[in-house]
């Protein structure tokens, strides 16, 4: 099913599809323990910061329509925390189950490496996040831990589940600089 995905960095003309898909997830999932979508000014403005620091941000399409996109970016802002990367992952509600996640996420694990990070760190929101346990899963993640109740979204409580992933050699030699 992937054939028909590209997966390239993306362009500031993705960011209403991207406002859009991330807007949803905010709205309506748990992926995000935001409560109010950003609007296309802020979502344009937390590109270009990332742009700036020469994380990677992907999008996949399917011929011109935006399926979803990834990103990495600061795990914590602090320096000896400058070799790990938070990762995100967010596929359209209608494009979910054709690889496009998959795709993303192996494209910015490779982007990643190739930056010389060397670790990565997935928080997934929801510990009945399946789908996206399964997919980091799927890609080398293990499980680092959960922060039971830490969100309050859509009337509930709301876990945080660290999965992690070493990136090219990890710890078992010095970063340079």
């Amino acid at each position: 099913m992937t054939q028909d995905i590209t997966i390239r960095p993306a362009h500031s003309d993705d960011l209403p599809a991207i406002t859009e898909i991330y807007g949803h997830h905010v709205r309506h999932g748990l992926a995000s323990f935001e409560e109010t979508a950003p609007d296309l000014a802020e979502m344009t403005a937390r590109f270009t910061t990332l742009a700036n620091l020469n994380y990677p941000y992907l999008t996949a399409l399917k011929g011109e329509r935006v399926l979803g996109y990834a990103y990495a970016g600061p795990y914590r802002t602090r320096p000896a925390y400058r070799f790990t990367v938070e990762n995100s992952v967010y596929v359209a509600p209608d494009a979910t189950g054709l690889g496009a996640g998959g795709a993303l996420l192996d494209a910015l694990i490779a982007a990643c490496e190739e930056g010389g990070f060397r670790q990565m760190i997935a928080v997934i929101g929801d510990s009945g996040n399946a789908a996206s346990i399964g997919l980091h899963g799927s890609r080398g993640f293990e499980h680092a831990g959960v922060l039971a109740h830490v969100g309050f979204k859509h009337g509930r409580w709301v876990d945080s589940v660290f999965m992690q992933r070493t990136l090219g050699p990890g710890g078992n030699s010095l970063p340079t600089d």
